[in-house]
């Protein structure tokens, strides 16, 4: 399935830095890009229905411990600087792009991965392209190249504009979806009464002092029927949360409606989201839900922890990174988030892989002091988080790109096991029982998906 794996840049057996020959082409409308998707195996980035879908794996790059992200952001601009790359389109995510996904530890025993598909199909306000990937055979020489190993400028094709010799590839047909499942999820390691001792506890540590705010999570476990088709539960968060990002990396899969960063040539910007509420049962009883969140203290400082830590992090690349002045109430179909905008100009040449790098863990989903909330998880928390809460999205050649924040998802492995993780923010006027019922509310995209 994979042509070539890059180990960490500083392992020492690491293999020489694969040739990838990449092309865009533009194509006719495309509909919809779930259905296009691998069953077992898929690869997707959308939002709105916009977005793109990879097929295969051309190259798979892992990366585990501390430096896993630093790392990511050394490989990544060797692979891009030995590209060769024709892309007439010129939109965020064509040309050459990796899905990606990160562990939320250093200590994790999952890795973190950048995934180059062979086929990109992508749609974004409407401009729709197909991109191919092939990975170059030692002394080969990618069309266009005027000598082995010497492109044109830009790693564009001779004319700079037109793609390769090779024909425009076909956008795959859609197929039928598998047979339909139901999955129940039921509790993992944190049981309800374990998750609710934990709160006990972390509320106690902060009336103590030790911190401010912690983010606790808590788990559900299934497991997946043979042969069962994932684009159904994809299909199913795409439409049921269009507002959010619906992503599919290396098993990983969910809607998360925060977005950790967007680089945009030159621009950055960020939504941080914290502080939740469930959704009225009628108009008058949401209006009042919505208020009810928008006046609350508790919510109001967790929120006031999440949007300092963003601006703490970006500062150093922006000199002009501003945030909303105050938040403002987004609604989901489930529940209402005080969320706030966070933008600016790069001063600093940042990637967006550099800037993940320092943004995470938010406060959002880590706590204040995070050094303190870190190791107050770790001791409360009976699992680990995996790429749960870790950055999710993609990354272009240029390190432009989109990630959020890893949340409302499950990871589901080889063998069709299935994990989904839920977390709510710890501060000293939480109440275990309150926060339960929050993570039960954050559990619904994933248990309604799968059941």
């Amino acid at each position: 399935m994979t042509d070539s794996l890059v180990a960490a840049p500083e392992a020492a057996d690491s293999p020489a830095v694969p040739r990838l020959h990449v092309e865009t082409f533009p194509v006719g409308d495309i509909r919809m890009l779930v259905p296009l998707l691998d069953a077992r195996h898929p690869l997707l980035w959308i939002r709105k229905g916009q977005g793109m879908a990879g097929l295969g794996e051309a190259l798979r790059l892992e990366f585990s411990g501390p430096t896993r992200f630093r790392d990511a952001c050394h490989a990544w601009r060797e692979v891009a600087a030995a590209a060769t790359v024709v892309d007439p389109v010129g939109t965020p995510g064509t040309g050459l792009i990796a899905f990606g996904a990160f562990s939320f530890s250093g200590g994790s025993g999952h890795s973190s991965v950048l995934i180059v598909p062979r086929l990109v199909v992508g749609k974004r306000d409407g401009v729709f392209w197909v991109t191919r990937v092939t990975v170059l055979a030692d002394g080969e020489t990618a069309p266009g190249e005027t000598a082995p190993g010497e492109s044109a400028p830009g790693g564009a094709a001779p004319d700079g504009h037109a793609p390769g010799a090779h024909p425009a590839p076909v956008v795959p047909a859609a197929t039928p979806f598998g047979a339909e499942y139901r999955i129940s999820l039921l509790p993992g390691a944190a049981k309800p009464d374990t998750y609710r001792a934990a709160v006990e506890e972390a509320v106690s540590r902060i009336h103590h002092g030790d911190l401010e705010k912690v983010v606790l999570a808590r788990d559900l476990v299934g497991h997946l029927p043979d042969d069962s088709d994932l684009r159904r539960v994809i299909f199913d968060l795409a439409l049921g949360y269009p507002d959010c990002w619906t992503f599919a990396v290396d098993g990983l899969i969910g809607s998360s409606p925060e977005t950790l960063v967007r680089v945009d040539h030159g621009t950055v910007s960020a939504r941080v989201l914290a502080g939740t509420i469930s959704r009225g049962r009628d108009a008058e009883a949401d209006h009042d839900q919505a208020v009810a969140l928008a006046t609350s203290a508790k919510d109001l400082d967790e929120h006031r922890f999440a949007v300092a830590s963003v601006m703490t992090a970006l500062a150093p690349h922006s000199k002009t990174v501003i945030a909303s002045e105050i938040p403002f109430t987004l609604k989901l179909p489930n529940l209402w988030h005080l969320a706030s905008d966070v933008e600016g100009a790069l001063s600093d040449g940042s990637t967006s892989l550099d800037l993940i790098a320092s943004l995470h863990p938010t406060a959002a989903v880590a706590g204040t002091p995070t050094l303190d909330a870190l190791n107050l998880i770790e001791r409360l928390e009976p699992f680990d988080r995996g790429r749960y809460a870790g950055p999710v999205g993609w990354v272009g050649a240029d390190g432009d790109g989109e990630w959020a924040v890893a949340l409302r998802c499950a990871q589901v492995s080889e063998d069709g096991d299935i994990t989904a993780y839920a977390g709510a923010g710890i501060v000293s006027e939480s109440e275990p029982e309150h926060e339960f019922l929050e993570t039960k509310m954050k559990f619904r995209p994933m248990v309604e998906a799968f059941g």
